[in-house]
């Protein structure tokens, strides 16, 4: 059988512990304006029981003018313990489709110092899709003391990046759709230019997965080798605004690869700025 990730637990191992006692289950979805989906309203509507809604656009940092910006330890800690989120909780995180946005959150806590922290494969979608209970009622919360331990070092600025484009010290793979990452798909935030960094590699988000479950540990491999990552050596991980990004930080922690780090600001701050170099077309 196929090795899976130590990262991903399957709907079955949710089911059975529903409202098991240290058990934290996060509904992290979020969704491009393409897509046409709300996710907020989703889940007032429907959510796994004792879900919390994580919201990508609020747990962020309030100073930053780019979104989703990683929020400082002490405001991360201020949001989840509102949630009711111990940092010694077995944390869950899921979102509609499945690994698509939920990657982003399991990356926070994980940089926030919880290990202990899973995705879930397949989704809400799947979920529901299989007939497992939902729910519309608002989950009870008790809030707490989250206690965070940064790492800085998994987070990669602006400055790093000109580094890295310069010196060659860490391969660059963008999770975008291939359209925007060869400039011949507009970006979907005004202002923004198409195309990548100098030297990066393209690594779509949705080619990590199929149905929304994330591809075995042997294939994950296969699709970073092939679109030119090398596993022996440094990687640093981007998309439009931080959140896909992550879809490629967990294949590469799924594969063994720790030597990795997420350009936080990604394409928008970019492809945004004027007196930054962008490439088109294939890598």
């Amino acid at each position: 059988m196929p090795e899976t990730s130590p990262f991903i637990v399957d709907a079955d191992w949710l089911e059975q512990r529903l409202g098991t006692p240290g058990l934290s289950i996060v509904d992290a979805s979020w969704y491009l304006p393409a897509q046409k989906r709300n996710a907020k309203a989703e889940y007032d509507a429907a959510h796994i029981p004792g879900a919390i809604f994580f919201d990508q656009d609020v747990v962020v940092d309030p100073d930053s003018p780019l979104p989703h910006t990683l929020p400082r330890p002490e405001v991360f800690a201020q949001h989840v313990g509102s949630m009711g989120i111990s940092a010694d909780d077995t944390i869950v995180v899921y979102d509609g489709p499945g690994m698509f946005a939920a990657p982003r959150v399991w990356w926070m806590f994980r940089v926030m110092g919880v290990f202990q922290v899973y995705v879930l494969d397949g989704g809400f979608d799947g979920w529901k899709a299989e007939g497992r209970p939902v729910t519309a009622e608002r989950t009870k919360i008790a809030p707490c003391v989250f206690f965070a331990n940064f790492d800085e070092e998994r987070v990669a600025d602006l400055a790093d990046m000109r580094r890295i484009i310069k010196t060659g010290e860490s391969q660059i793979a963008d999770a975008r759709p291939a359209g925007r990452f060869q400039g011949v798909e507009p970006e979907p935030r005004a202002g923004v230019r198409s195309g990548h960094m100098p030297g990066a590699k393209s690594v779509p988000a949705l080619t990590l997965s199929e149905s929304g479950k994330l591809l075995p540990v042997n294939r994950l491999k296969e699709v970073l080798e092939d679109a030119g990552i090398d596993l022996s050596k440094p990687v640093v991980t981007s998309c439009g605004s931080g959140i896909t990004a992550a879809a490629i930080t967990l294949a590469l922690e799924s594969v063994g690869h720790t030597d990795n780090q997420l350009y936080d600001g990604s394409w928008t701050e970019w492809g945004g700025r004027s007196d930054t170099p962008v490439e088109t077309g294939k890598d």
